[in-house]
């Protein structure tokens, strides 16, 4: 038996949730139910594993249960990216083999997402508008040529881009030189999971606002929320961060960071950054800057790592991050200096030490799927779905592939994790410099 004792809880109001409209409104779980699959956790990975296992099993019924409102917790709190080609990849730690099988299964999840956007009429602001990998100073040039490199070997299409020819895309001076790759998707991450979970085959059954507050183990699985009580033949986990709350989660360093979201841009503040099209960058540091010009004409800034081992967060650290970003906004944009922030928010990741994610069945009818390493809009939409795969005897070249890499390092217990996880993000914010 397992005793939940942490919770998602609402860090802050995400900018996407304020801006996706209408929620779904379903009702909590209540009284008694059985169903063959009880599926934990309604982001991407959640998401997809109850759609696959719907298709799987027809006949069956398949429920879903989350601690929040669909599009309010993590998956709807992220900076709205659907990667293709991961923007770590090093020329100095290729291994080519990986890196291709990675980014096809990048882009299965973007093709599986684009089909459910399609036929189902998702407004999310879908735009393949690529992806731009950025520097600032002269030290993290290196790292954007060891990217060149590694995507010259995999013979993957990208653009270095510098000086006029840079600042022209983006509306600003601030970055020496950039990659785009052209194959990423930008969103508004949590209009495109409610708009999934709207699309649900009609065999699921979607109860929000049910927080799992105790999971004993047995024949059948029992699931107990504040109102009701679940029994199923399967559990999926796809509780990310929380997933040590169910007995499986001693390979995880969730990680706070913070997003704000401007008011839109008056037609004189947009002429002044160039009224450039709508486009997303990462930074050439890890702990850089994430920015965003939207549809809307807003300007997205995520930046600031912290460790809570609580997993959760607090007003002193979204004041803290609304000043950071602030500060990021007026270095990369010195016109848009006094332009508001409209919504400042938390978000975690669900890390590993090896960024490699947790997949699989651990105990008889318990299957999980965690440990995203911050791309889980790909990576735990074809997780999802290959877990469901992995549950129906499905297999696959990519479900060898993901069971033979999901092997996440250990990590140390407390207290050494949380001091050696504190000591790791400052001195990663250190070394960002000037991309952060």
């Amino acid at each position: 038996m397992a005793d939940v004792t942490r919770f998602p809880a609402l860090d802050g109001v995400s900018g996407w949730d304020a801006l996706a409209g209408d929620t779904l409104a379903t009702t909590p779980l209540s009284g008694w139910q059985r169903a063959r699959f009880a599926v934990i956790g309604g982001g991407f990975t959640g998401l997809a594993a109850a759609r696959g296992l719907a298709e799987r099993f027809p006949d069956a019924e398949v429920v879903l249960l989350d601690a929040l409102r669909i599009g309010q917790g993590t998956s709807g709190r992220n900076a709205g990216f659907i990667i293709d080609v991961p923007h770590n990849l090093d020329s100095d730690e290729a291994d080519p083999v990986q890196d291709r099988q990675v980014t096809r299964l990048n882009r299965w999840a973007v093709e599986m997402l684009r089909e459910q956007v399609t036929a189902n009429g998702i407004a999310c602001d879908w735009d393949d508008a690529g992806k731009y990998l950025l520097a600032a100073e002269a030290r993290h040039i290196d790292s954007l040529k060891g990217f060149t490199d590694t995507l010259d070997g995999l013979g993957e299409p990208h653009t270095w881009l510098e000086g006029p020819d840079l600042s022209a895309r983006i509306g600003t001076d601030y970055y020496r030189a950039g990659v785009y790759t052209p194959g990423n998707v930008l969103m508004n991450p949590a209009a495109l999971v409610r708009g999934l979970a709207r699309s649900l085959p009609a065999n699921v059954t979607l109860h929000e606002l049910s927080p799992v507050v105790t999971t004993t183990y047995g024949e059948p699985h029992r699931l107990e929320t504040p109102t009701g009580v679940l029994e199923a033949d399967h559990i999926v986990c796809a509780t990310n961060s929380f997933t040590g709350e169910f007995g499986f989660g001693d390979r995880y360093v969730p990680v706070f960071s913070y997003a704000s979201l401007t008011r839109p841009l008056t037609p004189e503040e947009d002429a002044a950054i160039g009224a450039v099209r709508p486009w997303g960058a990462t930074a050439a540091h890890p702990a850089g800057t994430t920015l965003r010009v939207t549809p809307d004409r807003r300007v997205f800034v995520r930046n600031m790592l912290r460790w809570r081992a609580e997993l959760c967060s607090g007003p002193p650290d979204l004041a803290a991050a609304a000043r950071t970003h602030q500060q990021a906004l007026r270095a990369r944009f010195p016109t848009l200096a006094d332009v508001p922030f409209e919504h400042t928010w938390g978000g975690m990741l669900c890390m590993t030490r090896n960024f490699q994610p947790c997949f699989g069945t651990v105990r008889p009818g318990v299957h999980v799927a965690a440990g995203m390493n911050g791309v889980g809009v790909a990576k735990g939409t074809y997780l999802g779905r290959l877990l469901a795969d992995l549950i129906a005897g499905q297999d696959s070249d990519a479900l060898a592939f993901v069971q033979r890499a999901a092997s996440p390092a250990w990590v140390p217990p407390e207290p050494a994790r949380t001091l050696g996880v504190t000591a790791k993000l400052r001195a990663e914010e250190r070394a960002a410099g000037a991309e952060k």
